[in-house]
């Protein structure tokens, strides 16, 4: 086994090749999933290797995509379904709120819910209206749905097959800007270790993707890249900063992000969602409760702006960027 150049869409790829080859219950459906692979190509090949009955087209009816996991996911299935866009999950929202949220609730815990889906997100790829929404806030206030966002190659793997693994329904959130960074990264060693109970869980554990001592960053999905190299520079100007990468938004590790706080005493958190009651601001709000008596200033939120996406011309605005964050990093009240 050796580690080679792996991007995240290859990742994802493996992940869904893996989880379907472990269990016969895992289908994968959704538009285009099929012969064409996905748009992204994310499911690409699938259907070749395991057939149509398992890796199949839909009609374009995200409703009826979402309502025929309920059913497959009630008899005893594994499915995931794949939304094609961000904004395009809105018509099967009701489906999700209504039914797969709830149906381990509704029948007092006889039926469960184990299936995933998977939502393409965020912007920063020159996409227009319906293409680029950070819709997470929608699904993390919503109870009995787990939701995830790798941010690393390594995690894109390891949390797509837990998510899959899960007996509950995951809102499975890919930074579609992501898809083509890359990594060195082992798939065989990585699948040997998922396999045999091995790895580190990264559901409801946030992981310190950098260390530092001065000030963390909290962040999650595609901002985390961005978070390291606004830590980069700030190290530059000798400010030691440490980044948080959630991963599982919910579940959410009050305990990592509280024990880095309480020890740097100054936080940012950072999300592309705009910041009005978003995830961020729930961030905020635990980690302002959790570690008032640590903190040598307010926490700051570093958020895309209260507006419908913009046009790719103006996108680079509306997402945050290092300079933004390092200038929120100026803000945390260093005078005595």
């Amino acid at each position: 086994m050796s580690a080679s150049k792996v991007s995240f869409a290859k990742a994802l790829n493996t992940a869904l090749a893996d989880a379907m080859e472990a269990s016969r219950e895992v289908v994968v459906f959704g538009e285009d999933v099929g012969t064409l692979g996905g748009v992204f190509r994310i499911t690409d090949g699938l259907t070749a290797r395991f057939g149509r009955e398992r890796c199949f087209d839909t009609p374009l009816a995200e409703s009826g995509i979402i309502g025929t996991a309920v059913g497959m996911a009630m008899n005893g299935m594994r499915p995931v379904a794949e939304m094609q866009f961000d904004a395009f999950a809105y018509p099967a929202f009701e489906q999700v709120a209504s039914h797969v949220a709830k149906m381990h609730n509704r029948t007092r815990g006889r039926l469960t819910m184990p299936l995933v889906i998977r939502i393409p997100y965020g912007g920063g790829v020159g996409g227009v209206e319906h293409h680029c929404d950070s819709s997470e806030s929608y699904y993390a206030h919503t109870p009995g749905l787990k939701v995830f966002t790798p941010a690393s190659v390594r995690d894109a793997y390891v949390m797509l097959r837990e998510a899959i693994d899960s007996p509950d329904p995951v809102v499975f959130f890919e930074p579609k800007r992501l898809y083509w960074s890359t990594a060195q990264v082992d798939l065989d060693e990585l699948r040997e270790q998922y396999e045999n109970g091995s790895l580190p869980r990264r559901e409801g554990h946030a992981v310190v993707a950098r260390e530092g001592s001065d000030a963390t960053l909290i962040s999650y999905g595609p901002s985390v890249p961005v978070c390291l190299a606004a830590a980069e520079e700030a190290a530059k100007d000798g400010m030691s900063v440490e980044v948080i990468d959630l991963g599982s938004v919910v579940p959410y590790d009050d305990g990592t992000v509280a024990a880095s706080v309480r020890r740097t005493g100054r936080a940012v958190v950072v999300a592309e969602s705009q910041g009005f009651a978003s995830v961020a601001s729930e961030i905020a709000a635990r980690t302002q409760e959790r570690c008032f008596h640590s903190l040598a200033a307010p926490v700051l939120r570093v958020t895309g702006f209260d507006i419908p996406y913009p046009s790719p011309s103006f996108e680079h605005h509306h997402i945050p960027s290092s300079e933004r964050i390092l200038d929120a990093l100026d803000d945390l009240q260093w005078e005595d």
